[in-house]
């Protein structure tokens, strides 16, 4: 008898080592449409979940909302059902002015600015991506932007262009909310871990139009999504991790 997960409704009958998470519920419509013999699983209040097979890989494709704490869940909860891969794909915000709309972001590395991570383990703690998945992205996806980027809480605060413009001159290429989570729950639990983010706000831009250019589907964004579902799914259905 399998036992369900209480938050992601799935367990361990979804038979895969390897996952791609993304916040938005509607971008698993997206990713269905790039594998084979997709099967929807389950979808209970932001997890939404689907299993198909890409390159013969069996993988899962779930959402997880936005920001830490739903995401911590999901990962959580993964790892109760053998989990051992994760690879998120989602949207950040570009931290250098030459990094263009609908480009990839590809994490060596995070600054852990949100609140969840720091509960976890102290804030000298690294947050960084498992090598081998790293490596399999430069082999796929040379041309994107590697770097530090920087995950943090929220968009709102007041005095977030003062906060970027700091980060900004330490070199930092990019901002989400979830990437930090995400690789300091993969050490801890010995999940390997890597973070492929498109670029929906150019440095300084606007970023209510960054985000509904995303909704909307607009040309550069829309292919930036495509393109980064696709380099995850490249990289969980390598042969090279099979050994």
């Amino acid at each position: 008898m399998y036992k369900k997960e209480p938050h992601i409704q799935l367990t361990s009958e979804i038979n895969t080592d390897s996952a791609i998470i993304m916040g938005d519920p509607a971008r698993i419509d997206a990713i269905a449409k790039l594998m084979a013999d997709t099967k929807e699983w389950a979808f209970n209040r932001e997890y939404k979940s689907i299993v198909g097979t890409y390159k013969g890989k069996k993988i899962l494709a779930i959402s997880t909302g936005i920001g830490a704490p739903s995401t911590a869940i999901c990962i959580e909860e993964l790892n109760n059902i053998g989990v051992k891969k994760i690879i998120r794909v989602g949207s950040a915000g570009a931290m250098q002015p030459n990094i263009n709309l609908g480009e990839l972001i590809i994490a060596e590395g995070v600054v852990r600015d949100d609140g969840l991570s720091k509960k976890y383990v102290p804030e000298i703690y690294p947050a960084v991506p498992a090598y081998r998945l790293l490596k399999l992205a430069h082999k796929y996806k040379p041309e994107a932007v590697y770097g530090i980027i920087r995950s943090h809480d929220g968009f709102y605060v007041d005095d977030n262009e003062s906060v970027e413009q700091f980060w900004s001159e330490q070199g930092i290429v990019g901002s989400d909310m979830e990437s930090g989570i995400l690789m300091v729950l993969g050490r801890k639990r010995k999940i390997e871990t890597l973070s492929i983010l498109n670029n929906v706000v150019l440095y300084q831009g606007d970023l209510a139009q960054g985000i509904n250019s995303l909704v909307n589907g607009e040309d550069l964004m829309a292919q930036g999504e495509i393109s980064s579902l696709k380099l995850a799914l490249d990289i969980l259905s390598d042969k090279e991790l099979e050994r």
